[in-house]
């Protein structure tokens, strides 16, 4: 059920590598991924699900509102991702947005890495359920008796 988009997987790979603020849209989900590599002594990195931002200024007053002690980013590098969910995790990126969150030495950073995991996964297959019994959705094709 997965398209044929092209995904360069190594530009995705150096922006997972080397990007402090990533956010990943999903094909059918309304919900961004966001990932806040920064660190300190006190705060670790952030991985949330985050509702659709209107615009860039949007985006970039929600991040001060999640990360107040943080100073305002510089950039935002945005990765589109039409494949679904576990395709990130059959390429390989998911494991290594995981290592680089991990490096930060927070404990717990593993553990939340996976419970956005999971909501995405359901998220996306409750999408694609309301898709096949229409709930949020019109049929293009009327059935004919």
């Amino acid at each position: 059920m997965d398209n044929d988009f092209a995904i360069d997987i190594d530009a995705i790979f150096e922006v997972i590598d080397k990007a402090d603020i990533i956010t990943v849209r999903f094909l059918i989900l309304p919900q961004r991924l966001l990932i806040d590599t920064r660190h300190s002594e006190t705060e670790g990195p952030l991985i949330k699900l985050v509702p659709r931002a209107d615009s860039l200024e949007e985006r970039f007053k929600s991040i001060k509102q999640l990360r107040p002690r943080f100073r305002l980013p510089e950039k935002i590098t945005a990765i589109w991702w039409p494949k679904h969910v576990r395709e990130l995790v059959t390429c390989g990126a998911w494991d290594r947005l995981v290592k680089r969150l991990a490096i930060s030495g927070f404990p717990q950073t593993a553990e939340q890495c996976q419970e956005v995991l999971d909501e995405l996964v359901r998220q996306e297959e409750q999408e694609v359920l309301n898709a096949i019994v229409g709930e949020g959705y019109h049929c293009v094709w009327e059935r004919t008796p």
